[in-house]
């Protein structure tokens, strides 16, 4: 069985400065995959699990990888996080945690309920930009699990 590569990468931030820069760093690490975007956690779920305004027939998004932040309106990080990881469907979704949250504690959080890499955002516009980029070099050769 050959590798599935990513068709598409939600990145769920609501810092539009933020969500510009990571789009920006991913596409110069020559990047493929769709960028879908949204600012809010309960826009996420309903992103993965096809309801709401993203209400589609084929239900659960397939090769999918999910950037998220934790500080988000209507659900946070964790909410989404948690929701994702304990349903069946979804738990094998490779998801990406992309916050300025340093705490170790908090970083120990997102690993025990699944997240697959956390990665502190730089306060330092290049540092970051060098991250994301960095962070799109690893994404353009993951396989992820399942396929269309």
């Amino acid at each position: 069985m050959s590798p599935v590569l990513i068709k598409t990468i939600l990145l769920v931030e609501d810092d539009p400065g933020h969500a510009l820069l990571v789009e920006k760093n991913l596409r110069r690490a020559n990047l493929m995959a769709e960028l879908v975007t949204v600012a809010n956690g309960q826009d996420a779920l309903d992103y993965v699990f096809g309801e709401g305004r993203f209400a589609r027939s084929t239900g659960v998004a397939s090769r999918l990888l999910l950037i998220l932040d934790l500080n988000l309106p209507v659900l946070d990080g964790y909410q989404v996080l948690k929701r994702i990881k304990s349903d069946e469907r979804t738990k094998r979704i490779p998801t990406v945690i992309l916050s300025t949250t340093e705490d170790s504690p908090e970083i120990s959080r997102c690993y025990d309920l699944g997240c697959s890499a956390y990665i502190t955002k730089p306060i330092d516009y290049n540092q970051f930009s060098v991250a994301v980029r960095n962070l799109g070099l690893f994404l353009a050769i993951v396989s992820v699990s399942g396929g269309d």
